[in-house]
């Protein structure tokens, strides 16, 4: 039986009629249309599905829909500016930390979420918060050095 939830996301309220056990990331792409937040393994293992849930990076395949009623979630579309792109995508840009795209929305969600705590991280600091999320073409350093030069600490 479904139930209506109301999800605030990326600034705007959403009422929509759910499963209660369809997940966040189920509800986000199908039901409301986000389709930057990736489906990937659905275990929780890849972070292709990282939202931001009251600031904190999770991963939205393995929280329920119903669960994130009441809290602030933030997609990759949500770091859009009117004046342009947010500069951890501009810094990604100039780093050349993006190749197939798929991994990049959960590591700039990840990577936000450690600078909004800490913004001034260590390289380890960043490689342990980027720990979740999984790429296959880039080996991670131009990701590491993207999310140091927004952090102000690596070359620009």
């Amino acid at each position: 039986m479904k139930q209506e939830i109301e999800l605030k996301v990326n600034g705007e309220i959403y009422e929509v009629y759910v499963e209660p056990w369809k997940t966040l990331l189920d509800v986000l792409r199908d039901e409301i249309g986000l389709t930057g937040v990736k489906s990937g393994c659905e275990e929780g293992e890849c972070g292709v599905c990282t939202v931001l849930v009251d600031g904190k990076a999770v991963n939205s395949c393995l929280i329920l829909a119903p669960q994130a009623q009441g809290k602030e979630i933030t997609t990759i579309e949500g770091l859009e500016r009117k004046e342009g792109l947010h500069p951890l995508q501009q810094a990604f840009v100039d780093h050349f930390a993006v190749q197939c795209g798929f991994c990049t929305p959960g590591m700039l969600l990840s990577a936000k979420a450690l600078l909004d705590k800490n913004p001034h991280p260590t390289e380890e600091e960043v490689r342990v918060a980027l720990s979740g999320n999984l790429c296959r073409c880039t080996g991670y350093v131009k990701i590491v050095e993207a999310v140091l030069a927004a952090s102000g600490k690596g070359n620009r």
